[in-house]
């Protein structure tokens, strides 16, 4: 079989060590095959041009358009006193808006002689704001000659031009020519599809569909390509969950039946208020899941405050009830506490086992994470390994070799984006056989998305809000068109505390990061508008000092000492504190239910589920909550339209698809998901539904049918290509 070393050549064999090396760097492409698939972003058409009206801002953009306008302007800087330092400024078209386009000092001779008005050419670069106006500085560029005798107007691929997901250090052009040079080799590339699939879909072959997404010549072309490469995506992936799942489903597991008048029980009669109907119901799935001889493999999905954390407390319950140990991981050492403090809260004396006045059917509760001091990290595990403890809440450190347990039963995952499967692997083998496990988040996600990236995991959702949750009202603050609006929204924060509540404020950033030597200043030209993101350090002085003074004011961030967080949290939670000035570390979890306001700075630095995470924030105890997200961002930028949709709805659902449609990518989950995302270049997880469904069935069908994939050497192969991106990924991760 020689077939298959064409696509594994290195690229720099045959494009050179140089452009190999960018490669290699900047788009993480290594051999022929994956250059094959860096499939093109979109097209452009030599006579129809891109629309410059909604270009994103701070991202790298390639541009067809013409030039309206070229002015050399002369001026006196400290490198050139005389007045000889120069400045292009070239204004390009495309119908749809203008963008201005500037050149300096030695940079502005060949433009200059090029770029005259009427010229066509392709523009790259990364888009930044100068005088409220979207500009290019010193982009890359092509001309379009097209009726040029000399330009080879068959490597633009005819009448279509391919634009590429681009790089400062290499133009969407030259990775187009790189495509040409080893698209011979698309010829050689082994099918992953059945051919039953293929045919009864009527879908073109892999090399056909690679010639025809770098190389069309129509656009039912570049349609028939698409259509073919999302079944290999969506199938391939949907292959490895479904081999997934039938791997777990092999193993054996301990089935884990409360007792009759246990624990759970005695829980139940506690608890002040009566379950919703959802919790009953995702509650009853759970525990059927428990009752069974293999592991539970189950997602939880719920809006924040619906009550997970409860559904997750019954299930640990019935655990130990049944003898077994159940252990919650939390992404941060902040949420462990707090998940430690609001179980033992919720479960009162019955947490105090073998301490007196504990109840009869009590059990230990341990904390454990990193940051504890030797002594008590060692009671905790010796609680664990004797079985005293029969509940654990902890941060990865309960993963690591030392600790072992009495017999782990149930792991609870919170926040599954920040966990990837092989350290969901690492705590299962902690079982005498792998224990039952259920992930939560509350990331509303998609049903596509969880069967993208969940696939292995049974999904149940909780979307009932529990009741006396109060609604929260969101607003834009545009605090550069209208300042006064920003003035204003402090004033709300204080009446806020004026009637006996609390606020928070999140910003980007800490503040007092060291500054990057290789982030010197650039050139003031280029800086004028880029002010780095507001940050708490700064912003909490400037409120302490001006807006809110006379307040309480507290700073929280993820550098600080654990111990020094926890007693900050404890402040704000006991109300000693008024505003608490925190970076996102508040995200998931802290729950203040006299908290009603947040002010969100440089809001359309996070993304929309971000927005709706932190919002969660507030309005959870009886008084309305309030959310004000600022932004300097003008009115018709992307960036205001995503907050617009935060503020327009509640529905965390309805903002991850927007989310979704917004980043074009499946990316909704943060850049843990091992693999999902990377293997992802054609498959929209919104528009695609379909396929994914169908694709799920076909892998679900030929995963039982031949799970070790004998006949198919092209699936394989292809598969093999995901699994080691997925563990390259994790090692990443470390």
């Amino acid at each position: 079989m020689d077939l298959v070393p064409a696509l594994e050549e290195p690229l720099k064999k045959v494009l050179g060590p140089a452009t190999a090396k960018v490669m290699a760097e900047h788009l993480g492409l290594h051999s022929v095959g994956d250059l094959l698939h860096h499939y093109p972003r979109r097209y452009e058409e030599r006579g129809q041009l891109t629309h410059l009206a909604d270009l994103p801002l701070d991202e790298h953009v390639t541009v067809v358009a013409m030039v309206a306008d070229a002015r050399l302007h002369t001026f006196a800087s400290a490198k050139a006193p005389r007045g000889k330092g120069q400045r292009l400024e070239v204004t390009i078209t495309d119908g749809s808006g203008r963008l201005q386009l500037v050149f300096f000092g030695s940079g502005v001779h060949k433009p200059h002689k090029e770029l005259l008005p009427g010229t066509r050419a392709m523009f790259a670069g990364k888009v930044s704001v100068f005088n409220r106006r979207l500009q290019l500085a010193h982009p890359a560029y092509e001309l379009l000659r097209g009726d040029d005798p000399d330009e080879s107007v068959e490597s633009w691929a005819g009448a279509l031009i391919p634009l590429y997901p681009a790089t400062a250090k290499l133009e969407s052009w030259k990775i187009g020519k790189a495509v040409q040079t080893v698209l011979p080799s698309a010829q050689e590339a082994l099918d992953p599809l059945p051919p039953p699939l293929r045919e009864g879909r009527g879908l073109v072959s892999l090399p056909e569909a690679l010639l025809k997404i770098h190389r069309p010549h129509t656009k039912a072309d570049i349609a028939a390509a698409r259509d073919r490469l999302k079944w290999d995506e969506a199938f391939v992936l949907q292959v490895a969950l479904a081999r997934r799942r039938h791997a777990d489903a092999l193993l054996p597991a301990v089935a884990r039946r409360p007792a009759p008048d246990g624990l759970l029980t005695a829980f139940d009669d506690r608890l002040p208020f009566t379950l919703t109907d959802g919790q009953q119901k995702v509650s009853k799935e759970i525990f059927d899941d428990l009752a069974t001889e293999h592991p539970m493999h189950r997602l939880l999905q719920g809006e924040v405050g619906s009550g997970k954390t409860l559904v997750a407390l019954r299930a640990m319950l019935a655990v130990v009830d049944a003898g077994g140990q159940a252990a919650m991981l939390a992404p941060t050492e902040v949420l462990a506490q707090q998940h430690h403090r609001s179980v033992t809260e919720m479960m009162g004396e019955l947490a105090e086992g073998g301490m007196l006045g504990g109840a009869d059917h009590a059990t230990k509760v341990v904390l454990l994470t990193g940051s504890m001091g030797t002594a008590a990290r060692r009671q905790a595990m010796l609680d664990l390994v004797t079985g005293d403890a029969g509940i654990v809440i902890g941060t990865h450190a309960l993963i690591e070799d030392k600790v072992q347990f009495h017999d782990l039963g149930l792991v609870v995952v919170d926040e599954q984006h920040r966990f990837g499967v092989e350290q969901r692997d690492a705590l299962r083998g902690k079982g005498k056989q792998p224990p039952h496990l259920l992930v939560m988040t509350a990331t509303p996600i998609p049903r596509t998305v969880a069967m993208t990236v969940f696939g292995d995991l049974e999904t149940s959702v909780l979307d009932q809000l529990p009741a006396g949750r109060s609604p929260i009202a969101t607003h834009v603050v545009p605090a550069a068109d209208k300042p006064h609006f920003l003035a204003r929204a402090w004033e709300r924060v204080g009446e806020e505390v004026g009637n006996g509540h609390q606020a928070y404020v999140v910003c980007p950033r800490i503040g007092d990061e060291e500054d990057d030597p290789k982030k010197a200043k650039k050139s003031a030209e280029d800086e004028a508008e880029k002010r780095p993101p507001l940050a708490v350090l700064d912003v909490a002085d400037h409120l302490a000092k001006g807006p809110l003074s006379g307040l309480r004011v507290e700073v929280l961030h993820g550098r600080m000492h654990p111990d020094d967080k926890d007693a900050v949290m404890r402040r704000f939670a006991a109300g000693d504190t008024d505003v608490l000035v925190a970076t996102t570390v508040i995200e998931v979890g802290v729950n203040v239910p006299n908290a009603t306001a947040m002010v969100i700075m440089d809001a359309d630095r996070f993304g929309v589920s971000q927005l709706h995470q932190l919002r969660g924030r507030v309005g959870r105890g009886s008084a309305p909550g309030l959310c004000l997200l600022v932004t300097e961002m003008p009115e018709a930028s992307a960036a205001r339209q995503r907050l617009t949709a935060v503020a327009s709805t509640l529905d965390g659902f309805e903002l991850s698809r927007i989310d979704l449609e917004q980043r074009r990518e499946g990316d909704v989950l943060g850049q843990a998901q091992s693999g999902a995302r990377s293997s992802l270049r054609v498959l929209a997880v919104i528009e695609d539904e379909e396929i994914i469904a169908e694709a799920r069935e076909e892998a679900t069908a030929l995963v039982a049918r031949d799970p070790e994939l004998t006949d198919l050497p092209g699936l394989r192969t292809a598969l093999d290509a995901l699994l080691d991106e997925e563990r390259e990924q994790y090692l990443e991760k470390g």
